[in-house]
């Protein structure tokens, strides 16, 4: 897992819905319209990361998780 994502910042012009990206300013907390996208790209980025963590753990004899013998000891 993680990203292994280089800074690879350019200028770019698309169209862009601004009701759309006043509603993630706001659930996001950012400021601009540069901050916006890039916490927005980042957010999908990190559910992916969870998914894949999720699927791992959830993936029969990866983990202990559903050993009760192991899981008994989990916190001693």
């Amino acid at each position: 897992m993680g990203s292994a994502i280089q800074n690879s910042r350019r200028k770019t012009s698309f169209d862009v819905d601004f009701a759309k990206i006043e509603v993630v300013k706001e659930v996001l907390g950012t400021a601009s319209l540069t901050e916006t996208i890039d916490a927005a790209l980042d957010e999908v980025i990190n559910r992916r990361d969870r998914q894949a963590l999720l699927d791992f753990l959830f993936t029969p004899g990866h983990v202990d998780l559903d050993d009760d013998e192991v899981m008994s000891k989990a916190w001693r």
